[in-house]
Order: structure tokens, then C-alpha cells, then sequence
């Protein structure tokens, strides 16, 4: 009750407190959300809105205020000055550092209920004790009231000012989008939002929500209730998802595309323990894990000692019940289940590691040292998952590596498996070689797999789908996409049919309503083999769908626009066109016209295919072996 909400009703005329629940009681019990204009002479060069999530501040509802701290760029911090610091404002802070917000701003509201003079510079001071040695150490602390509007202004220019001086957030090509916040809207179905990061999210894309896994499509973007075509890294967003009902979603939920990240039950984290933590840590004790905007038990591994008391460090491997999504990097926090508290948190180390740790292991301990400090295996790892499948010249660049150093710490990774070379070479010196992260690996083949057979099921009178619209519906570079279809055609995973791509299984079969229509066809072609059916009456008698299947299965030969014939005699009439002119004779239309009893419309058009693929070249009005 220090005022969060009335404050941020002032600075933004919405009142993030949105539950009938919440305005009764006078109390933020679920994350609100609003949005500030800045004025003019505070606007931010590359935006002049700022997006506010306003969490509980209430001891009993820290897990939902857990839910809305992990995207933001800066931390509003709000004391009372009639109360000065509580309990809760310390918990808060202690929360903030241990996810290094390393921005913000102080308010202490209320100043209007204060008579004594004296009191405002003791509150000051004290809040300036509690934010010493912390990542808000520093930090404006400005006296204001949201009744009166007393140094409103003030404190619009800090917050600006102190995001002004944050670095842009960067753009890895992989957007996440931790969902704190499911509804409908009647007439456009699920919307989702949280704080988008890690990439831009555009409109039309195919999405996938993790951990379920269920994908959707993209069908509108709004930041700020503004419609966008796209939107980046750092946003308040808010998406409307087709394909995936409200029900499927859950806050913590993640929105991704396809392929990009992978949920997990495990994780090896560097953890800090708070240093009034009110008990120790210990082996196999269960916490609450939080992450993004997710929540979930689980209990922790203790890796080299046996407990970790107040103020102490170390690693754990982290055990959940159900998956979360993480990346390396990634800031966390535990808290104690019953009685609620906060415990402490860290980063991130490794989202997948192989297995469950022995934990005095001295190789275990060397890894978690080398994770914490950051090897050239776990730079290289990091890399190869923020850029995707890559050339290893793209993965030196990116990594910043030298070639020394990362020629025999990617072979050691080849070798195990945690990276997989596309072409199906181990290493390539000149550094073409295509290489991906197991995981991506895994993915792109299944997307592979997923466009093929859906094809199939679109055209299942068509031997395969062309490279190329493949490659495009795939979004994958030239380089890229011919490594990966040279090692899937490799593995018995696809097949090639012609210029097509198809599944190993997949075979066109004929109704038997379509064999009748095919043993018509085969009767007009075989009656009259020479001057057959033109394509647009083939087409009349089978069908379009049935006649391109007939031409893949290489039953037909079309040689023109209009003119077809049956393989068979086509291929007949090749062979005896080569040896009537293999002794440097030639042929006209007319003497075609007259050996094979047809018209010159089917003698034109079988010439002028011999010479379009090579067979023959035309000399005035004659033709003559190429």
C-alpha cells in the first residue's frame, strides 16, 4: 500500500489495477499494465512511449510479481515516505539485484501526508542505506505525490533519462515472448502479451507456444494498442494467435518461432543466496523456480557441497516437474515453497545439459567453473544456438574466436554429437562447412519433413514437392538448404523425384474412378499414337490433377503447349529421328508430317522440343543432328 498503482494511474490516466478484486480491496493481487506518452521534452530518441507493468507489492503475492520483472528495462521503485522502507521493499530489492536490473528510479510518494520537515531527508537517507551494494545503488531518488502531482515531472525526466542511457536490446533472431497475460477478443480469438526478446515478431509467421508445443500463426501485432506489422526486442506486445486456443495457454507460456527453442526440465545454474536468507539451501530441497513470466516446483542439486548459508555461492542443477523455457544467460530466481520467501537466484549456465551431474564429480565442478567463466566450448555452444545452422567461416566471425582456438573445441563438439556438421563431413577447412546445433539440427529435419508430407496430403496425385518452393517455405538460404536436403536425401529421410523432393513412403495411387478415366485416355492415345489427344483434351478426359501425375510418372510426354504423346512412342520416335539422321541427313516438317501420318501442328511441335533440349538444331527450314 506504498501506492505503485495510484502513481502509475497519475503518470499514465489508466489504472493497471484491472480486477474488481483488486479495486475493492485496494491492493494489486495480479500484474497491471499501462503505457506513459512522454512529453516532448522528455521523449527518448528511438521512442516516445514507455510501457509500465505495475506488480503486487503485498509479501502474499510476490510470485505474481515474479511474473512481470523478467523483461524489464528498468525498475520504478516505490517507497512510502509517511512509511519509509518495509519488509516487502526489501524482498523487491533483493529480487531486482539478483536479476541485475541495473536501472531505475526511486519515488517515494505520499510526500502530501508529511508535516514534519525533518522527516522526508530521514526517509531519504534510509532509502539510500538500503540501496547500497545493490544494482540500484545510485539510483535518483525523487520525492513526489500522486495527489497533489508534486514532482511528477521530475520523475517523467529520470525514468527517461535512465532509460536513455540503457544499450538498445539485441536483436539474436530468435524472439521469445514470455506470455504473462491470455484472453479473447470476440471476433479475432487468443491474444497473448508479455515482453518480447531476443528478435522481432512480424505478422503472418508461424509461431510455436512452448512447452506444449502447439503451433499457430500469427495474426496481429499491437504494442500499446498500436497495430504493428512487426515489432522488437524490448516491446510491450501483444499478439493475436490463430491455430491455438485460449485453453492451450498458460501464463509462462512462451511464444516462439518454430524451432528456436527447446523446453527443459533441467538446468545447471550459478545461484547466489540471499545473505538474510532465514535458512540455509540445501541438497534436494524443493523451491520454486521462476523464469520469464513462468513458475514451477521443483527441487535443487547441490553440486561440491552440502549446503549454502546466507550470502554464499555456488552451483546447482535445478530438477522441475514440468519444462520451462531458458537460455543460457538467463536471470532466475528461488523461492521457498512453504513458508513463502525468497531464497536467492543467479543465471543460467547450461539449459540442456546431458544428464543429471555426480555431484562432487571434479570434472563436473571444472565445467561449472568453465561455464561460470566462459570457455571457448561454451562460447562456440552459445553462438552456434543464437545464429542457427551456419557456415563455421560465420561461426568464427560471430564467435569471435581465432581459427586455432576454434578448430579443435568444434571438432570436439562434432565428435560428441552436440554439434552436427549438415554436409556430413566432420570439419572443412576452408570453413564452408554447414554446421548446427543438435537441437536445430532435429528441428530443421522434422520442418522438413512437416512441409513434404503436408504437400503430399495437398497433392497426392504429385510425385513431390519442387525444391525450390520448398526452400522458400522453409525461409532457408541457397547455401543452407542444399546442404540440409544433400544429407536428409543421404539418410533415407526424403527422396528425390526428378526436381522434386518427396517422403520415402509416398506413392501416387489412382481412384478407381480415375483408372477408368486413365484406360480412356490410354485407348485415344493408343489408337491414333501419332496425332493423339491434344493436352487441353487429355485434361478434359482425366482431369488436371490425374494428367500431371500421368506426366511425373513419365507415362506421358509432353513436348508443347498443346501437343502430348504416350512415353512409349515418344521415346520410339526419338531414337528413330536420331538414326535417320546420324549420317548427317536431315529432316523438314513436311517429311515429318508424311513418315508419321500426323499433322503439322504435332510435327512442328515434336521438332521444335528436339531442338529446345538439344537433340537436333534447326538449319533454314530443315533439321539436322546437334
Amino acid at each position: 500500500d506504498h501506492g505503485k498503482s495510484t502513481l502509475v494511474k497519475a503518470l499514465t490516466g489508466t489504472n493497471p489495477d484491472r480486477l474488481k478484486e483488486e479495486q475493492e480491496r485496494e491492493m494489486t493481487i495480479d500484474l497491471g499494465f499501462a503505457w506513459l506518452q512522454l512529453p516532448e521534452w522528455a521523449r527518448l530518441p528511438d521512442a516516445d512511449e514507455i510501457g509500465i507493468i505495475d506488480v503486487p507489492g503485498h509479501r502474499d503475492f510476490i510470485d505474481n510479481m515474479l511474473a512481470g520483472v523478467g523483461g524489464i528495462d528498468a525498475a520504478l521503485f516505490v517507497i512510502a515516505a509517511d512509511e519509509g522502507v518495509m519488509p516487502q521493499s526489501r524482498e523487491h530489492l533483493a529480487i531486482l539485484d539478483l536479476l541485475q536490473i541495473q536501472t531505475g528510479v526511486v519515488a517515494l510518494t505520499k510526500v502530501d501526508l508529511i508535516d514534519d520537515p525533518d522527516w522526508l531527508p530521514l526517509v531519504e537517507d534510509e532509502t539510500r542505506q538500503l540501496l547500497s551494494g545493490t544494482s540500484l545503488a545510485g539510483a535518483p531518488i525523487l520525492p513526489v505525490s500522486a495527489q497533489t502531482r508534486v514532482g511528477l515531472d521530475d520523475l517523467v525526466k529520470a525514468i527517461s533519462a535512465a532509460l536513455a542511457a540503457r544499450p538498445p536490446r539485441p536483436d539474436l533472431k530468435k524472439p521469445r515472448l514470455p506470455v504473462d497475460r491470455i484472453f479473447t477478443i470476440a471476433g479475432f480469438g487468443t491474444v497473448v502479451t508479455g515482453t518480447l526478446s531476443d528478435g522481432a515478431l512480424t505478422t503472418g509467421e508461424e509461431i510455436e507456444v512452448l512447452p506444449p508445443g502447439h503451433r499457430g500463426r500469427i495474426r496481429g501485432i499491437q504494442s500499446h494498442k498500436q497495430k504493428s506489422d512487426t515489432v522488437v526486442p524490448g516491446s510491450r506486445t501483444a499478439v493475436n494467435i490463430s491455430g491455438v486456443d485460449k485453453n492451450q495457454i498458460a501464463r509462462g507460456d512462451v511464444v516462439a518461432y518454430p524451432g528456436s527453442y527447446h523446453p527443459t526440465r533441467r538446468l545447471d545454474v550459478e545461484f547466489r543466496l540471499l545473505t538474510d536468507a532465514d535458512s540455509p539451501v540445501k541438497h534436494d530441497m524443493e523451491v520454486k523456480f521462476f523464469i520469464g513470466a513462468a513458475e514451477q516446483l521443483g527441487r535443487v542439486r547441490l553440486l561440491g557441497v552440502d549446503a549454502l548459508r546466507g550470502g554464499e555461492s555456488g552451483w546447482l542443477q535445478v530438477e522441475l516437474r514440468e519444462p520451462v523455457v531458458a537460455a543460457r544467460g538467463d536471470r532466475y530466481i528461488l523461492r521457498r515453497p512453504s513458508p513463502g520467501a525468497t531464497l536467492g537466484g543467479g543465471v543460467v549456465l547450461d539449459p540442456h545439459p546431458a544428464g543429471r551431474h555426480r555431484r562432487f564429480s571434479k570434472k563436473v565442478l571444472e565445467r561449472m567453473e568453465a561455464l561460470s567463466a566462459g570457455t571457448p566450448e561454451d562460447i562456440l555452444r552459445q553462438t552456434a544456438l543464437e545464429i542457427g545452422p551456419a557456415s563455421v567461416k560465420e561461426l568464427l566471425l560471430q564467435s569471435g574466436l581465432e581459427m586455432d582456438v576454434l578448430e579443435p573445441v568444434l571438432a570436439e563438439m562434432l565428435d560428441s554429437g552436440e554439434l552436427v556438421s549438415i554436409q556430413g563431413v566432420r570439419m572443412a577447412v576452408d570453413g564452408q562447412t554447414i554446421i548446427a546445433a543438435r537441437y536445430q539440427w532435429v528441428d530443421l529435419k522434422d520442418r522438413f519433413l512437416i512441409e513434404v508430407n503436408g504437400y503430399h496430403r495437398r497433392y497426392p496425385l504429385r510425385s513431390g514437392m519442387s525444391r525450390e518452393e520448398l526452400r522458400s517455405r522453409l525461409d532457408l538460404t541457397p547455401e543452407i538448404f542444399q546442404a540440409a536436403t544433400g544429407k536428409l536425401v543421404a539418410e533415407g529421410v526424403l527422396e528425390e523425384a526428378g526436381s522434386n523432393l518427396s517422403a520415402p513412403d509416398h506413392q501416387i495411387s489412382f481412384s478407381d474412378e480415375q483408372d477408368l478415366a486413365i484406360k480412356t485416355l490410354e485407348a485415344a492415345f493408343q489408337s491414333n499414337p501419332y496425332s493423339p489427344p491434344s493436352v487441353k483434351e487429355s485434361i478434359a478426359v482425366v482431369g488436371e490433377d490425374v494428367y500431371t501425375a500421368l506426366l511425373e510418372l513419365n507415362r506421358l510426354t509432353q513436348v508443347s503447349p498443346d501437343v502430348v504423346f504416350e512415353t512409349p512412342v515418344y521415346v520410339r520416335m526419338v531414337a528413330e529421328i536420331r538414326d535417320g539422321l546420324a549420317g548427317g541427313d536431315t529432316i523438314s516438317v513436311a517429311q515429318f508430317r508424311d513418315r508419321y501420318g500426323t499433322s503439322r501442328k504435332y510435327a512442328l511441335g515434336f521438332l521444335e522440343h528436339l531442338d529446345q533440349v538439344g537433340i537436333t538444331i534447326r538449319d533454314g527450314d530443315v533439321r539436322r543432328l546437334k
